[in-house]
């Protein structure tokens, strides 16, 4: 077997190569970008948003039936890029994970820790000659409660095991295209090899993020061929300022919005106008 080439070390995954590579990950890279869909991903000051392709490659498909982007709690979600049914494997899992959490903890895992579960999981299967690799990339967007401060995460795992926390990532057919678009928004000041966090508003995130990064890609796009999502947290400047006992609106982030609520005591409460509920929202 000559050097350099992939004969015979691409047979088994546990097999590494002379030159230290792993073939089998590197073809579940490969099929990612097979899929020909492009996903972005673009965090806030106080949201995320996820943007993906959409295509539906039978006429006879229900186009409400194909769908990319998934809830695994109301405060968290995900888009799959890659192999769909590789995708609703491991959002089954995730969900579980998620409510085998919240039943032993009591309160709703955090976006940083799924993550980790979910890169645990594709890496396990990077170990055993009898797995292969899984072929999605996952971009995880949701809102951490850490007292009272509603932090807005954004994570992407890879088939290799890898996640980190990202201001801004892509996957996909495009994915070249639409970082280096990224980067040169979020490009370091002279001096700085870190990236500058511009802490965009929510429109900012929603309207000049994604669509554009995938304006930038040469993606010819329709409304139709679109999917977008987005948590959001309350604003910075918005703060429930009632913090009254019998107002519990703020207490509970992982509900919808509501008008008002009855609290324990028989009495109806309203949220105060800077009161803003965190939920999963997909368009």
């Amino acid at each position: 077997m000559a050097r350099g080439s992939s004969a015979g070390y691409d047979r088994h995954i546990t097999i590494f190569s002379p030159e230290g590579r792993l073939y089998q990950v590197e073809y579940a890279f490969k099929a990612i970008k097979t899929s020909g869909l492009t996903s972005v991903g673009v965090r806030g000051a106080d949201s995320c948003v996820v943007l993906t392709q959409r295509k539906v490659p039978d006429k006879l498909y229900d186009p409400e039936s194909v769908t990319n982007m998934y809830a695994i709690t109301p405060n968290i979600g995900l888009v799959m890029t890659g192999i769909v049914p590789d995708a609703r494997a491991s959002v089954k899992k995730l969900r579980e994970e998620a409510a085998k959490f919240k039943f032993n903890n009591g309160y709703d895992i955090p976006v940083s820790y799924l993550a980790k579960r979910a890169a645990d999981t594709a890496q396990v299967y990077t170990q055993h000659a009898n797995m292969r690799p899984l072929g999605i990339a996952m971009i995880i967007i949701g809102i951490d409660v850490e007292g009272e401060k509603k932090v807005p995460q954004l994570f992407r795992c890879d088939p290799a095991g890898y996640y980190v926390g990202y201001k801004a990532t892509s996957a996909g057919a495009k994915e070249q295209e639409a970082n280096n678009f990224l980067e040169k928004r979020f490009k370091p000041p002279a001096g700085s090899n870190v990236a500058v966090d511009p802490k965009l508003s929510h429109d900012d995130t929603v309207q000049l993020g994604p669509r554009r990064v995938l304006d930038a890609s040469r993606t010819l796009l329709r409304r139709e061929d679109m999917s977008a999502t987005h948590v959001r947290g309350p604003p910075a400047s918005s703060r429930c300022s009632s913090r009254s006992p019998a107002c519990r609106t703020c207490s509970a982030p992982t509900s919808r919005r509501t008008t008002s609520r009855r609290a324990s005591c028989g009495t109806t409460t309203s949220p105060s106008p800077g009161c803003q509920r965190t939920s999963w929202r997909r368009s």
